[in-house]
């Protein structure tokens, strides 16, 4: 009998600890699914009503500089930590997310490449604020900061689709593969772009700011969709109970 009950309490207990890491996976990946709809709904109202500001020209960056400046500030914030959130999830979920080990990291990057985004603020470009010049001949190093920032974002991202997506393949889900590859792609693509605006190419300038929000919409609902896969293949607490 005492076999019995020291056996029933080490499983109510083991049981009871399996059920609070999966309640703060699931916690975890939630963040990753609404990051990029935070981040994306703010920066678009934001520049919808910015005076002087083009989104189709300027960068979202930009929306950082001027005396609503904090707003974008706290976005960067604020996304950045979900996006840490998300990489803890997805480590946690394991086979789960569908993953390997690389991916979570590469999220991980992605959003401490965001939170420095909010510490240094990008220079001016393309005329924003009204009144600066369209191109500075000497960056500030506020804004090679801010440079160095966005390459775990424009570049991680797209490596970890990539990663996702191979794997995805491996196991022959080819829908989720070709999704993940196509985000990586389209990603990289739409950012070269953004940068040969910015950079003043005739063509292309006054698009820039198109093109880098068709980058960050792609590669921000990948992550979305993600966490939204690995939520699903996480069991809740009360699923996990009925199965022991």
């Amino acid at each position: 009998m005492g076999g019995q009950r020291a056996r029933y309490a080490s499983l109510v207990s083991s049981e009871t600890t399996r059920g609070t890491a999966q309640v703060w996976t699931r916690r975890l990946l939630h963040c990753g699914v609404v990051a990029g709809p935070v981040f994306v709904t703010l920066f678009l109202a934001e520049g919808a009503v910015r005076d002087g500001y083009r989104p189709l020209r300027h960068p979202v960056s930009s929306l950082a500089l001027g005396p609503r400046g904090w707003i974008q500030t706290a976005n960067f914030a604020v996304t950045g930590t979900l996006f840490l959130a998300a990489a803890a999830g997805l480590a946690r979920a394991g086979d789960a997310a569908g993953s390997s080990r690389a991916v979570p990291a590469l999220i991980g990057a992605a959003g401490a490449g965001l939170i420095d985004s909010a510490v240094f603020p990008t220079d001016p470009v393309s005329g924003y604020p009204p009144g600066t010049p369209d191109a500075l001949t000497q960056p500030s190093a506020s804004g090679t900061a801010h440079n160095l920032s966005a390459v775990p974002v424009f570049l991680g991202l797209p490596a970890a689709a990539l990663a996702c997506g191979w794997r995805s393949w491996r196991a022959g889900q080819r829908l989720p593969a070709l999704y993940s590859a196509g985000s990586a792609v389209t990603m990289l693509a739409t950012m070269a772009l953004a940068g040969a605006g910015f950079g003043q190419a005739p063509r292309l300038v006054n698009l820039g700011g198109l093109f880098q929000r068709a980058s960050i919409i792609t590669g921000f609902t990948w992550l979305t969709v993600t966490s939204a896969q690995a939520l699903h293949r996480t069991p809740t607490v009360a699923a996990s109970r009925d199965q022991v």
